[in-house]
């Protein structure tokens, strides 16, 4: 491992929702339900497709690397001089489904970007919270 990557850092929200794996995953894979919880999008669940997220303050450009329905997508996430790749892990319990964001690729030198990230993710999960609650998904 060279030095750069001893260096990268990881940003990780795990949550245990009470809904089944499938409508955890159409939250994370349905463009109007992502927009409901995380921001505007042209995603499609297909591996290769190349998609953005907007939002006032800009947008961010991704790519999927990964996709094992009801269990693993994978992006990249390139936004304001950030490449990173965010993974999304979806495991049954005996409760419902636990849910667990990596977004990963940090620099030390991006301490503003990680931080914003640590507070953004937890905001996020809590919009996903919400709009399952209101059974949007």
């Amino acid at each position: 491992m060279n030095e750069t990557a001893q260096q990268l850092r990881t940003v990780v929200v795990e949550r245990e929702f009470p809904y089944p794996p499938e409508k955890l995953w159409r939250a994370l894979t349905q463009p109007h339900l992502i927009e409901a919880w995380l921001m505007k999008n042209d995603f499609l669940a297909t591996a290769g497709h190349r998609f953005n997220f907007s939002a006032d303050w800009g947008s961010v450009a991704c790519q999927v690397t990964e996709i094992d329905a009801q269990r693993t997508l994978a992006y990249t996430w390139n936004a304001l001089g950030l490449e990173s790749v965010v993974t999304w892990t979806l495991a049954p319990t005996s409760g419902g489904t636990s849910l667990r964001m990596e977004q990963s690729g940090f620099r030390t030198d991006q301490e503003q970007a990680y931080q914003g990230a640590k507070y953004g993710w937890q905001h996020f999960f809590n919009n996903l919270e919400q709009a399952l609650l209101k059974n949007v998904a």
